[in-house]
């Protein structure tokens, strides 16, 4: 077992506790919170004391490329659909050892930020076993690529062999999900071939959707940067009147769907995707970067769609720093926080097993040297990171 006492102890769902403890069973789960002097401590359990710290739950990261981690700094090309063509040809360029050492330290990297939970797209399947080898905790969603319709049947035999390997490593924690990428990248008939894979074996699914101005053209108008690379390749590109979310939605595959992005979405989106029960993940720093605009969050959350905060890759934004997220989100105190836990918890679906100090849930924490409140965040590692009552770092 494993106590941790704190100088305040933020439980998120319940008020701050100073001078508090957490105690975690010995299997990983939380047996007590509360005040320091009313928190049990059993004989044989390992005991931690942080006088001048804060300990929160474990930061939920929405939206990572941890295969990319080795690629930070390589790709500083200003326009988006070229630098989609420059991060494939140094994914090209990479050899599987390097993707899974990359994944290794981009997942390091997240428990010194304090990030217990990640949500990770990739397409070379080093993310799972990196997770279920040390014993991390997240979604890695297996992408699925292939505009052309007329060839959609062979991209997705390719792509479900990969996933029956992929689905041999997966953990309890180290969850296996499928990601058809994106309406620049994916046909239709390939869409519906992943979602029903999906739904018949219980994947979590998720997308890019409604990322870039580029995008919205494709999909509405069969025009633009996109639209005359598929084009240029011999592909057809029908124009559907339609935004990219109402064309997915259409399609069926928004359905419980965590998506990626939702910046080019108007109200009628909005609503679209709260009928359909897919959540959203935000990357405010990623979609400034690209240019791409502002996601109309204060709409998503508004109608009650949950909302969790994403870094996207170190390729697009250099760093794995979700508090510069909250802070470019225009969150602040005890509303980022929540946002950066039990919110990102949500959008993933399992705000039953982590996001918040609460006794039965997974003893995912970390301890944080400054003011948890403080705003601006400082860029600053944790002092501890706990995943399943498991130590993953420590300072």
């Amino acid at each position: 077992m494993l106590r941790i006492r704190a100088a305040q102890v933020h439980p998120v769902t319940a008020p701050v506790i100073e001078d508090g403890a957490v105690l975690i069973d010995d299997a990983g789960r939380i047996a007590a919170v509360g005040p320091h002097a009313h928190v049990p401590s059993p004989p044989k359990t390992q005991t931690l004391e942080f006088r001048d710290a804060e300990l929160i739950p474990g930061l939920v990261n929405c939206h990572t490329h941890l295969e990319l981690t080795h690629l930070a700094g390589k790709n500083s090309e200003p326009d988006f659909v070229r630098w989609i063509r420059e991060v494939r040809t140094l994914k090209d360029r990479s050899t599987q050892d390097e993707f899974l050492a990359s994944a290794e330290a981009g997942l390091r990297d997240c428990w010194t930020r304090g990030v217990t939970c990640v949500a990770d797209t990739g397409s070379t399947g080093a993310v799972l076993p990196t997770l279920a080898r040390l014993g991390g905790r997240g979604i890695a969603y297996h992408e699925v690529f292939g505009p052309d319709p007329s060839r959609a049947h062979e991209y997705f035999s390719e792509f479900e062999r990969q996933v029956s390997v992929l689905a041999q490593r997966a953990t309890r924690n180290a969850v296996l999900g499928v990601s058809p990428h994106a309406p620049y990248t994916v046909s239709d008939p390939l869409y519906g071939l992943t979602t029903r894979l999906a739904r018949r074996e219980r994947f979590p699914l998720a997308v890019h959707l409604a990322e870039s101005p580029a995008e919205t053209a494709l999909v509405r108008d069969g025009a633009g940067p996109f639209a005359d690379a598929l084009r240029a390749r011999g592909i057809t590109v029908p124009r559907t009147g339609q935004t990219p979310v109402q064309h997915l939605g259409q399609l069926g595959v928004l359905a419980s769907c965590l998506c990626i992005h939702v910046v080019q979405a108007d109200g009628d989106d909005v609503l679209l995707l709260k009928q359909a029960g897919a959540t959203v993940a935000h990357c405010p720093r990623s979609n400034s970067a690209h240019g791409h605009g502002r996601a109309p969050l204060g709409a998503l959350r508004e109608v009650g769609i949950p909302v969790g905060l994403g870094t996207d890759s170190v390729v697009s934004v250099g760093d794995l720093d979700l508090w510069a997220e909250a802070a470019a989100a225009g969150l602040a105190g005890d509303e980022a926080l929540r946002m950066l836990t039990f919110e990102g918890a949500r959008a993933l679906k399992w705000e039953r097993e982590i996001g918040s100090l609460e006794t039965g849930k997974w003893g995912d924490l970390t301890v944080l040297s400054f003011p948890v409140l403080h705003h601006p965040q400082p860029s600053s590692t944790a002092v501890l990171t706990v995943v399943g009552g498991r130590v993953v770092y420590a300072k």
